[in-house]
Protein backbone atom coordinates (compact mmCIF):
# COMPACT_ATOMS: atom_id res chain seq x y z
CA UNK A 1 0.00 0.00 0.00
CA UNK A 2 1.73 3.39 -1.03
CA UNK A 3 -1.50 5.30 -1.49
CA UNK A 4 -4.09 6.86 0.61
CA UNK A 5 -5.32 10.62 1.24
CA UNK A 6 -6.32 12.28 3.94
CA UNK A 7 -9.93 14.12 3.95
CA UNK A 8 -12.49 15.09 6.91
CA UNK A 9 -14.48 12.70 8.29
CA UNK A 10 -18.26 12.36 6.30
CA UNK A 11 -21.92 10.78 7.13
CA UNK A 12 -21.19 7.70 4.45
CA UNK A 13 -17.91 6.58 6.91
CA UNK A 14 -19.86 5.77 9.51
CA UNK A 15 -19.91 1.53 9.20
CA UNK A 16 -15.75 1.91 9.00
CA UNK A 17 -15.20 4.36 11.81
CA UNK A 18 -17.41 2.13 13.84
CA UNK A 19 -14.41 -0.72 12.94
CA UNK A 20 -11.77 1.75 13.66
CA UNK A 21 -12.81 3.98 16.57
CA UNK A 22 -13.77 0.33 18.05
CA UNK A 23 -9.59 -0.76 17.83
CA UNK A 24 -8.68 2.13 19.20
CA UNK A 25 -10.37 1.74 22.55
CA UNK A 26 -9.50 -1.97 22.14
CA UNK A 27 -6.07 -1.34 21.49
CA UNK A 28 -6.28 1.38 24.91
CA UNK A 29 -8.39 -1.58 26.73
CA UNK A 30 -11.57 0.82 27.08
CA UNK A 31 -14.91 -0.55 27.64
CA UNK A 32 -17.01 1.05 24.61
CA UNK A 33 -20.52 0.81 23.78
CA UNK A 34 -22.30 1.21 20.59
CA UNK A 35 -23.89 4.36 22.47
CA UNK A 36 -20.87 5.98 23.28
CA UNK A 37 -19.42 5.40 19.67
CA UNK A 38 -23.29 7.04 18.72
CA UNK A 39 -22.23 9.85 21.02
CA UNK A 40 -19.20 10.87 19.62
CA UNK A 41 -20.15 10.37 15.81
CA UNK A 42 -23.09 12.96 16.55
CA UNK A 43 -20.31 15.43 18.11
CA UNK A 44 -17.68 14.84 15.16
CA UNK A 45 -21.04 15.39 12.69
CA UNK A 46 -22.59 18.48 14.62
CA UNK A 47 -20.78 21.46 13.60
CA UNK A 48 -21.85 23.05 16.88
CA UNK A 49 -19.53 20.71 18.72
CA UNK A 50 -15.93 21.36 18.90
CA UNK A 51 -15.01 17.78 17.84
CA UNK A 52 -13.53 17.26 14.45
CA UNK A 53 -12.43 14.23 12.62
CA UNK A 54 -10.11 13.35 9.33
CA UNK A 55 -10.03 10.04 8.40
CA UNK A 56 -7.30 8.65 5.78
CA UNK A 57 -8.22 6.43 2.92
CA UNK A 58 -7.24 4.51 -0.24
CA UNK A 59 -7.86 4.50 -3.33
CA UNK A 60 -11.21 2.17 -3.15
CA UNK A 61 -12.27 4.47 -0.28
CA UNK A 62 -11.65 1.91 2.24
CA UNK A 63 -10.34 3.76 5.69
CA UNK A 64 -6.80 3.19 7.05
CA UNK A 65 -6.99 5.60 10.06
CA UNK A 66 -8.28 8.27 11.99
CA UNK A 67 -7.90 11.12 13.88
CA UNK A 68 -10.38 13.01 16.38
CA UNK A 69 -9.37 16.79 17.36
CA UNK A 70 -10.38 19.80 19.38
CA UNK A 71 -9.63 23.70 19.97
CA UNK A 72 -8.74 24.46 23.43
CA UNK A 73 -8.60 27.55 25.84
CA UNK A 74 -4.81 28.33 26.32
CA UNK A 75 -5.98 31.15 29.18
CA UNK A 76 -1.77 31.47 30.19
CA UNK A 77 -0.73 32.22 26.86
CA UNK A 78 -4.12 33.90 25.41
CA UNK A 79 -4.34 31.72 22.59
CA UNK A 80 -6.77 28.49 21.65
CA UNK A 81 -4.66 25.67 20.90
CA UNK A 82 -5.35 22.00 18.90
CA UNK A 83 -6.28 18.85 21.23
CA UNK A 84 -5.16 15.65 19.53
CA UNK A 85 -7.92 13.21 21.28
CA UNK A 86 -7.68 9.86 19.55
CA UNK A 87 -5.03 9.15 16.63
CA UNK A 88 -5.22 5.44 15.71
CA UNK A 89 -4.21 3.51 12.20
CA UNK A 90 -5.61 -0.22 11.03
CA UNK A 91 -2.95 -2.70 12.36
CA UNK A 92 -2.61 -3.79 8.59
CA UNK A 93 -2.12 -0.20 6.78
CA UNK A 94 1.09 1.05 10.05
CA UNK A 95 4.05 1.74 8.27
CA UNK A 96 3.22 3.78 5.88
CA UNK A 97 3.34 7.11 7.14
CA UNK A 98 -0.52 7.67 7.73
CA UNK A 99 -0.25 8.37 11.39
CA UNK A 100 2.58 10.46 10.44
CA UNK A 101 0.03 12.29 7.62
CA UNK A 102 -3.02 12.08 10.30
CA UNK A 103 -0.67 14.31 12.60
CA UNK A 104 0.48 16.61 9.77
CA UNK A 105 -3.57 17.42 8.24
CA UNK A 106 -4.49 18.24 11.82
CA UNK A 107 -1.25 20.32 12.25
CA UNK A 108 -2.47 22.14 9.20
CA UNK A 109 -5.85 22.65 10.43
CA UNK A 110 -4.40 23.78 13.44
CA UNK A 111 -2.15 26.72 11.47
CA UNK A 112 -5.17 27.35 9.15
CA UNK A 113 -7.47 28.06 12.19
CA UNK A 114 -4.39 30.75 13.90
CA UNK A 115 -4.55 27.87 16.78
CA UNK A 116 -0.94 27.62 18.54
CA UNK A 117 0.02 24.63 19.17
CA UNK A 118 -0.78 20.57 18.80
CA UNK A 119 -1.08 18.86 21.80
CA UNK A 120 -2.32 15.35 22.58
CA UNK A 121 -1.26 12.43 25.58
CA UNK A 122 -1.01 8.79 24.90
CA UNK A 123 0.26 6.14 27.61
CA UNK A 124 3.57 5.42 28.40
CA UNK A 125 3.92 1.79 26.77
CA UNK A 126 2.64 3.16 23.62
CA UNK A 127 5.75 2.44 22.08
CA UNK A 128 5.03 2.42 18.47
CA UNK A 129 3.34 5.11 18.69
CA UNK A 130 5.79 7.29 20.34
CA UNK A 131 7.90 6.29 17.80
CA UNK A 132 6.23 8.63 15.65
CA UNK A 133 5.50 10.90 18.60
CA UNK A 134 9.24 11.49 18.97
CA UNK A 135 9.86 12.22 15.28
CA UNK A 136 6.79 14.76 14.45
CA UNK A 137 6.68 16.49 17.66
CA UNK A 138 8.23 17.69 21.23
CA UNK A 139 7.61 15.46 24.33
CA UNK A 140 6.79 17.92 27.20
CA UNK A 141 7.90 17.87 31.13
CA UNK A 142 3.96 18.18 31.69
CA UNK A 143 2.28 15.31 33.60
CA UNK A 144 -1.18 14.83 33.45
CA UNK A 145 -4.03 13.88 36.49
CA UNK A 146 -7.03 12.85 36.56
CA UNK A 147 -10.08 13.32 39.25
CA UNK A 148 -12.71 10.63 38.10
CA UNK A 149 -16.45 11.90 38.59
Amino acid sequence: MTSFSIRPINAGDRSQWDILYQGYADFYKVAQTPEMRNTVWSWLLDAAKESRGLVAVDPRGTMLGLTHFRPFARPLSATTGCFLDDLFVSPDARGFGIADALIDAVRNVAAENGWSVVRWITADNNYRGRGVYDRVASKTNWVTYDIKL
